[in-house]
C-alpha cells in the first residue's frame, strides 16, 4: 500500500517505521527537516520536508493516489484540517487522525474522521492496569465505546452457564478458553474455574460483572 505519514515525532516515526517494516510504500511530511532524525536508521521510506497546509506538499507527497494517510502531528486544528483534506477533497480510502487534546476530541467526530485520541487511550489503559484485577481489557475499539475484555473465571463460579452470569444487555461472550482451547460459547455453555472468558461488552457492563465476581 501507498502510505502517508503527516507528522515526524516520535509517534509518526514509530508508526512510519511500523508499516515500512511490512513492506509499504511510506512518504513521511514534515515542515521541520530535523523531525526526521526520530524516524529509526533503519526506515528505507521517502521524507518531504514542507508545510504540511500547502497543497502542493501534499499533492508531492502523493495524497491523489495514496491508499491511506494518517495525520499525527501533535496540533489537533492541522490534523482536523489535513485529515478533511485527505478524505473529502483526495478521496483517499483510509485516513485516520491524530486526537491529541481529549478536550477536542468532539471537534474530530464532527468532522466524521477515524481517530485515535493517544492520551485518552493511555489514560485508560494505565488505569485499568492499575486499578483492576479481575476483569482485563485487552482490545479497545473506537475510543473506548465498547471494549474486548479476558475474566479468568472464579472457582466459584463453576457450573454455572454464561445465561446465569452475564448482563441481559450489551454484552457479548466471544470465546472460552479452556486447556488451550478456545471454544465457542452459547447460552448454555457451562463454566469451569479457571477458563478464560473473552467478552465484548460497554464500560457499565464490565463495572456489573465486576461487581458480581467480587459478590462471588
Amino acid at each position: 500500500m501507498e502510505l502517508i505519514i503527516i507528522g515526524c515525532g516520535r509517534l509518526g516515526a514509530e508508526l512510519a517505521f511500523r508499516l515500512f517494516s511490512k513492506g509499504h510504500m511510506v512518504t513521511v511530511v514534515d515542515h521541520i527537516a530535523a523531525a526526521f532524525t526520530n524516524l529509526s536508521k533503519e526506515f528505507r521510506g521517502r521524507t518531504l520536508e514542507g508545510e504540511v497546509l500547502n497543497r502542493d506538499v501534499l499533492l508531492r507527497a502523493g495524497m491523489e493516489t495514496a491508499d491511506g494517510v494518517a495525520v499525527v502531528t501533535n496540533s489537533d486544528a492541522v490534523n482536523l484540517v489535513v485529515g478533511h483534506a485527505a478524505k473529502e477533497i483526495f478521496q483517499v480510502p483510509r485516513v485516520v487522525a491524530r486526537n491529541y487534546d481529549p478536550r477536542l476530541r468532539e471537534l474530530h467526530e464532527t468532522f466524521r474522521l477515524q481517530t485515535v485520541s493517544s492520551a485518552t487511550w493511555g489514560a485508560q489503559r494505565l488505569e485499568d492496569v492499575l486499578c483492576t484485577d479481575l476483569i482485563v481489557p485487552v482490545l479497545t475499539m473506537g475510543h473506548g465505546e465498547i471494549e474486548i475484555y479476558e475474566i479468568k473465571i472464579p472457582k466459584s463460579w463453576e457450573g454455572q452457564t454464561l445465561q446465569d452470569i452475564l448482563p441481559k444487555r450489551d454484552c457479548n461472550p466471544i470465546a472460552v478458553t479452556r486447556g488451550g482451547r478456545a471454544l465457542p460459547p452459547s447460552a448454555g455453555f457451562q463454566l469451569e474455574g479457571g477458563d478464560l472468558l473473552h467478552l465484548s461488552m460497554t464500560e457499565e457492563c464490565a463495572a456489573q460483572l465486576y461487581m458480581r465476581i467480587q459478590e462471588g
